[in-house]
């Protein structure tokens, strides 16, 4: 019996049901899949990559490098004006201004000698453990505190999650000054119902008077902390967490093995943001650490420097770069971290 197809028919090839021709086969005799889909992702992301490659380009041309100059150069301006400042001698400083140095170079350590070693008119270097001793604490917290909370807040469903988030990021906008107050009153005179006392006065003696200048730090930096994390836990992929939990993990083994690596960078971010403000900060340490000098920080005996009516400035020149060498320090050894985190969720994909 002869195998050989046979040909159509005329009704088959010209009226009735007309069959369609099948998709043509690869080299495998598989069926090659339509292209339009991939034709149009790739003109999808051609169209993006030449409006980011104008973007770039108008970004590097000539006119905008020089308005990036300018800028950088009146920035920076002020601030080589008072670096200059610091090594001139009194008299120098308060007659002329710091421009003249390039014409009448004089220079001195007089101002720095003060600042840092004189017991009379600076001693600053006692200071600085004090600053050490209230910022580092602070920040340790607010970090701690902020990646727990963030990470409740992103992926434990429990009831109230999303108020109690928009509950903490409007505490943003509560100034800070407003708090004072009532913190203050919660320190010296604790929580009292009536006549009864619920909770103590804070009246802690030695080192641990300190702890009332940590509580209030990181009760301030908690809520930007929080907000910052949170923007970037909740974007971790899904499927990390799905197969972590296959593998029987809990929440504890979640947030130290597979959050907490991930998220390196928005913790350093977090953590240059609070320390460089807990460092510079003059009025909470001012009310809650006080202007002794076993618990003063730098900033308070900086603005102690220029005297009682002022006149004594050149001090506050020296002081001030002697107050910049540790928060510069620290943004320039962590600036690689510091620019991923602020770029984190800022973009998907």
């Amino acid at each position: 019996m002869s195998t050989t197809p046979q040909s159509p028919t005329a009704e088959e090839e010209g009226g009735g049901t007309r069959r369609s021709s099948p998709a043509p086969a690869d080299g495998l005799g598989g069926r090659v899949p339509s292209l339009q889909p991939v034709a149009a992702k790739a003109a999808e992301q051609g169209a993006r990559e030449s409006a980011a490659a104008r973007v770039r380009r108008r970004l590097s041309s000539t006119t905008a490098s020089v308005i990036a100059i300018v800028i950088a150069a009146l920035w920076t301006l002020p601030t080589a004006g008072l670096f200059i400042s610091s090594f001139r001698p009194e008299q120098e400083i308060k007659t002329t201004g710091w421009w003249t140095m390039f014409t009448d170079p004089q220079l001195t350590l007089t101002n720095y000698r003060e600042v840092l070693f004189s017991s009379s008119q600076g001693q600053l270097a006692s200071y600085f453990v004090n600053s050490f001793v209230i910022t580092v604490p602070s920040t340790v917290f607010v970090v701690l505190l902020a990646a727990l909370a963030a990470y409740a807040l992103a992926w434990v469903n429990f009831p109230g999650r999303d108020w109690l988030f928009l509950g903490i990021f409007a505490l943003q906008i509560v100034p800070l000054q407003m708090s004072l107050v009532p913190l203050l009153r919660f320190f010296s005179q604790g929580v009292s119902i009536g006549d009864v006392q619920v909770l103590p006065a804070w009246d802690l003696p030695g080192a641990f008077a300190f702890t009332n200048v940590w509580v209030a730090h990181t009760i301030f930096g908690l809520p930007l902390g929080i907000f910052l994390l949170h923007n970037f836990v909740s974007q971790l992929p899904h499927s990390l967490f799905e197969a972590a939990r296959v593998d029987g993990a809990g929440h504890g083994v979640l947030f130290r093995r597979v959050v907490l690596p991930l998220i390196v960078p928005a913790l350093v971010s977090l953590a240059i943001f609070q320390f460089l403000w807990v460092w510079n900060d003059l009025l909470v340490a001012l009310i809650f650490a006080g202007g002794d000098v076993s618990t003063a920080p730098l900033t308070v005996r900086l603005a102690e420097l220029a005297g009682t009516r002022g006149n004594e400035w050149q001090r506050l020149t020296a002081g001030a770069f002697v107050s910049m060498v540790v928060p510069l320090i620290v943004f320039f050894t962590l600036q690689r971290y510091f620019v991923r985190g602020l770029l984190a969720g800022s973009v998907k994909g």
